[in-house]
């Protein structure tokens, strides 16, 4: 199973960023995490740039080559990042995201509203959101880094309990 992994900040220190590191470092054998790297390279969205640039092209590609994926993002003012909302924007026009199994993380428990604006988001783009799949963890504020968050029993549980889910979800066919 291939998983897409994208994390909605551009911070360097991103707790979201560091989640999905994590995540790929606790991956079974037979699951790759291919964390996504040039949110921050995307240009605006313009639907009148025809072809899309190349950067926009490979992030359609890795999204059809994905089984699966998988998006932290922060909260800022209530609503999902720009970066991320300009990513997702640039893939509506295609099938990258059609029946695409998706799982949500959510780095800070008080984050609600842009977690729910990034369900409704992929939802209008058709991905299968696999609820199972969706955590929340309390890590805003909390100081921990990579180590310590893989040395956590409990959240490397729910991290390889979303994975399982990810992989029971494509394993059924839905």
């Amino acid at each position: 199973m291939k998983i897409l992994a994208i994390s909605g900040s551009l911070r360097a220190a991103s707790i979201n960023s560091t989640l999905l590191r994590v995540l790929a470092g606790v991956a079974p054998a037979g699951v790759e995490v291919r964390i996504y790297q040039e949110l921050g390279a995307l240009p605006l969205f313009n639907p009148d740039i025809a072809p899309p640039p190349a950067v926009v092209a490979r992030l359609e590609q890795a999204l059809t080559e994905a089984d699966a994926v998988v998006i932290a993002s922060p909260e800022y003012a209530h609503g999902v990042t720009g970066a991320l909302k300009n990513g997702l924007d640039w893939m509506v026009g295609n099938q990258s995201f059609v029946g695409k199994p998706v799982a949500l993380f959510n780095a800070a428990p008080r984050a609600a509203h842009a977690h729910a604006a990034l369900l409704e988001t992929v939802t209008v783009m058709s991905a299968s959101v696999v609820e199972a799949a969706c955590i929340t963890l309390p890590l805003v504020g909390a100081g921990l880094g990579e180590r310590q968050i893989a040395a956590d029993p409990a959240m490397v549980a729910s991290l390889k309990t979303a994975l399982a889910a990810l992989r029971q979800h494509m394993a059924s066919g839905v």
